[in-house]
Formats: structure tokens, C-alpha cells, sequence
């Protein structure tokens, strides 16, 4: 064969500039891929389920017929495919132009499209091992002892942005609410672009996105990484044990800034949003936040009052930080706090990086 197999690691570096065609089929694509990979099914759902009964009730020989039935008519399909791709990804079509293929164990799935690949002309390289190598490469990414450095502080501190203005000033960091697509409380699903990921989705995504931190650093297990002090679910997915319990482990930056100031600025933040949508959000509390602090917070928000309603709120999730952080490091008063009289995410990340920044 004049493809070439090669590991995940190699893979990888090569799909920061070249496209990767998944040929499994829509529904495992759909629940979790490589992030950045094009769907590129050699077989429907439909098509798979029937191959693979054949080849486990009859024969390998048999199973490979059919799909050879179903994979024949679409050769020309799989060609323009393949150059849409190209010009989709900013490429230009020539001889060499790459391919990076994998299925799920790097089998015959696979190898059926390098071969067309390859036969028309392009360069194709495919996955060792398959998706399943990916997985496993993922998972074991989770159990590196990577250098964290946590962000912490009160709902309403801005922690969103402040490590934004961090990762601008050339810091290493993970967002991992962008990662999950969700803000980690009761209305953390609103306003979002996107549904949330699966969790192996999720994982999928975070493992690439410590990679590429560590793409940057000389010392992938020196160099520091800021990330955000979450709970360990962020709406449906969580954050991978081993992971969880370096983030429990590692340094704790916290941000302490007034009552009265975080109030204003998730008063301004959230009060965009449709009033509808949060008091949504406020009733699937309820069970946790009690039945006359419901209906207060509700009444305020749908009167336009809505610091108010915000109010009874902030203060249960303050509450609520504040039994998380004793269970995960210990009390409040045994971490060093750095005091903010406002919430300035720009300024307090300047403040921060003065402190702790990269020297």
C-alpha cells in the first residue's frame, strides 16, 4: 500500500494543518470525534449495522461483499467530497495535497477510503490503531502531572474574563466552560451557542486543548496552566478524575471582591437575557434554594427588580463555594486572598500577572 500508517502522536501534530476525514459512520461521529475532523462516512448507519451483523452471524467474507455493495456506487461521491474538503479548509488541490484518515480500530473502514485516496493521487496518512488509539491517548493525557494553577473567587468575580486577559498576555490557559458550553450554574446552559458536548466529547476537547498548551511550553510538565477553580460538573459533563484531583491539589489564586460589586456586574450580565429563561433557571433550584426563596427571587425578576432577585441568589451560590472549597482545599481563611474593590477583569489580570506571571 503506498498509505502510510501512523501513530496518534504523529497524527496529531500533522492535523493542525491537514484535514482529518472520519469514516465511521454519522451517529459515532455525531457523539464524539477528534475535535476539527470532517464526517466522512464510508457506510450510513444503516449500511453499518447491516455489514456488521453479516460479518458476525455469517463471515468476514460475506460482510465485506456487502459493503463493497454499498461503498462501489459512491466512489465518485467520495472524490468530490474530498475536494470540497480541501477548499473548505483553505487548501489548495495538487498531487501531495494530505489526507489524514482514520475509523475506529484502524481496520478495513479506513483502509477502503486511503485506498481511493490514494489511487486518485493524494498524499494519505492513516490512524494506527484507529479512534480507539485516540481515546486511549486521551485518556491517558488526563494523568500527566500538569503544573495548574487554579483561578477562584466568588460567583460574579469575572473569572471568565480575567483569564482571558491572562491568556492574551501570553499566560497557558484552559477555559474549561467554553470547553463544556455551559457557565456552571443553574444558568449556565442560557445564552449558549451550542448544546453541550457528550463527555467523551467533552474529553475529547480538553486533552487537545492541554496539548496544545503544552505545544507552546519547552516543559509540557513545568510550565504553568491557568484554569478557572470549577466544581467538578460543569452542567452534564465533569471534569475527568485525575484531572479533578490535580486541579484539587494545585496552587489556589482567590479573588475576593465585594458583595455588593459582584451583584452589579451578574445584575448586568444576566439581565440581558430573556426573563423567561431565568425563571427557568430559578425554579430548578428550588429543591436546593427553598420554596419562599424561590418565589421571592421569581417574584422580583418578572417585577423588573431584578438586583434583588439576583441577590437571593448569589448569596446561595456563595454558600455554596464556600462548602465546595472547604471540602476540596480547606477553609477560606488558609489561602492568601488578593483583595479587588471592583470587579475589572483587564485590570485584576494585569494585578494578577504582576503577581504570579511568567517571569
Amino acid at each position: 500500500m503506498a498509505y502510510k500508517q501512523i501513530e496518534v502522536e504523529e497524527f496529531l501534530r500533522l492535523a493542525v494543518n491537514f484535514p482529518v476525514l472520519d469514516v465511521r459512520s454519522p451517529s459515532e461521529y455525531e457523539h464524539a470525534h477528534i475535535p476539527k475532523a470532517y464526517s466522512f462516512p464510508l457506510f450510513s448507519d444503516e449500511e453499518r449495522a447491516i455489514v456488521g451483523t453479516l460479518y458476525k452471524q455469517s463471515s468476514r467474507e460475506a460482510a465485506i461483499r456487502r459493503g463493497l455493495d454499498f461503498f462501489g456506487p459512491k466512489l465518485n461521491h467520495y472524490l468530490t467530497e474530498a475536494e470540497q474538503i480541501i477548499a473548505r479548509h483553505g487548501m489548495a488541490r495538487s498531487e501531495k495535497t494530505p489526507f489524514l484518515v482514520h475509523c475506529w480500530r484502524g481496520g478495513m473502514r479506513s483502509a477502503g477510503i486511503a485506498w481511493l485516496l490514494d489511487l486518485y493521487g493524494y498524499d494519505v496518512y492513516t490512524l494506527k490503531g484507529g479512534y480507539k488509539a485516540f481515546r486511549n491517548w486521551v485518556l491517558v493525557h488526563f494523568t500527566k502531572e500538569w503544573n495548574i494553577r487554579c483561578l477562584g473567587g466568588y460567583t460574579g468575580s469575572g473569572k471568565t474574563e480575567i483569564l482571558d486577559g491572562l491568556r492574551k498576555a501570553g499566560e497557558y490557559m484552559i477555559d474549561l466552560e467554553r470547553l463544556a458550553r455551559h457557565k456552571g450554574s443553574a444558568f449556565g446552559g442560557i445564552g449558549q451557542p451550542e448544546k453541550q458536548p457528550s463527555q467523551e466529547m467533552f474529553e475529547n476537547e480538553l486533552a487537545i486543548r492541554l496539548q496544545e498548551c503544552a505545544a507552546l511550553t519547552t516543559d509540557e510538565l513545568t510550565d504553568r496552566i491557568w484554569i478557572e477553580d470549577e466544581s467538578q460538573r460543569i452542567g452534564c459533563v465533569n471534569i475527568p478524575q485525575p484531572l479533578w484531583e490535580r486541579m484539587k491539589s494545585s496552587e489556589l489564586v482567590f479573588m475576593d471582591i465585594p458583595f455588593e460589586k459582584r451583584l452589579e456586574y451578574i445584575t448586568r450580565e444576566y439581565g440581558k437575557l430573556d426573563r423567561s429563561f431565568l425563571v427557568a433557571a430559578v425554579s430548578r433550584l428550588q429543591k436546593k434554594l427553598g420554596g419562599l426563596e424561590t418565589k421571592d427571587a421569581i417574584g422580583y425578576i418578572l417585577d423588573g427588580d431584578l438586583a434583588n432577585g439576583f441577590s437571593i441568589l448569589l448569596k446561595y451560590y456563595d454558600k455554596l463555594y464556600l462548602k465546595a472549597l472547604d471540602k476540596k482545599r480547606g477553609k477560606l481563611d488558609s489561602f492568601e486572598r488578593l483583595m479587588f474593590d471592583e470587579v475589572e477583569p483587564m485590570a485584576i489580570s494585569e494585578k494578577i500577572l504582576a503577581k504570579y506571571g511568567r517571569k
